[in-house]
């Protein structure tokens, strides 16, 4: 399973750029920056050799897909992320059609990542997170996601999004999710377990018991 990074902030997407595989930005994270947002997204690119999803803004297909063509020009490694609307999915078709990759974002059923796959998505992301704080199981929803793009050779790739603590990511990579992208916080919380640090210490205090 690939990990992408979900933020904007540079000195993150640097200190985690020999780990992470690709990023997810939005216009929120890219907010927190107080950078010009093509500056942002062109530096990025930059850094990590992968995906990297910068979002559109407009509501009209017409509108997303005059962007996301702008947005194209950046780098060749630009996603172009559409939220799930049936505007956004007449901009996923066209966009398909031209060969700009795109990231259908705000997904919250089976149903939409279906329709997601059928108009060209390159990539999908449900977002477990929110879908847990409503009331449903976000991991449910992926693995009905899972099983529906194997049953028709889609190659839509899963990207398990709004991730929320490690177990999510462990969860996504038991279901064969391809991706998930999490926040640099809960990145830094895969590498750590608390017998991981009772045995590192009993080590070196052992170890100042060795004759020297």
């Amino acid at each position: 399973m690939k990990l992408f990074i979900d933020t904007a902030n540079i000195d993150q997407i640097r200190e985690m750029a020999w780990l992470i595989d690709g990023v997810t930005t939005n216009p929120t994270l890219v907010s927190r920056e107080n950078r010009p947002f093509k500056e942002v997204v062109r530096e990025i690119c930059g850094i990590v050799n992968g995906p990297v999803s910068a979002e559109v803004t407009a509501m009209d297909a017409p509108g997303m897909i005059a962007q996301a063509r702008d947005l194209a020009k950046i780098h060749d490694n630009v996603v172009i992320k559409i939220p799930m609307t049936a505007d956004g999915m007449q901009a996923v078709k066209t966009l398909a059609a031209e060969g700009i990759r795109t990231n259908v974002t705000l997904v919250f059923s089976a149903n939409q990542a279906l329709l997601a796959a059928k108009c060209g998505a390159s990539f999908v992301s449900p977002f477990v997170g929110r879908i847990d704080d409503a009331g449903g199981d976000g991991m449910d929803v992926v693995a009905d996601i899972v099983d529906i793009y194997a049953n028709y050779g889609f190659t839509t790739e899963i990207i398990v999004a709004s991730v929320r603590h490690p177990h999510h990511v462990l969860e996504a990579a038991l279901l064969g999710a391809d991706i998930a992208t999490v926040p640099y916080a809960v990145l830094q919380k895969l590498f750590n377990h608390p017998l991981t640090d009772v045995g590192i210490d009993r080590f070196l205090k052992d170890w100042e018991k060795v004759p020297k």
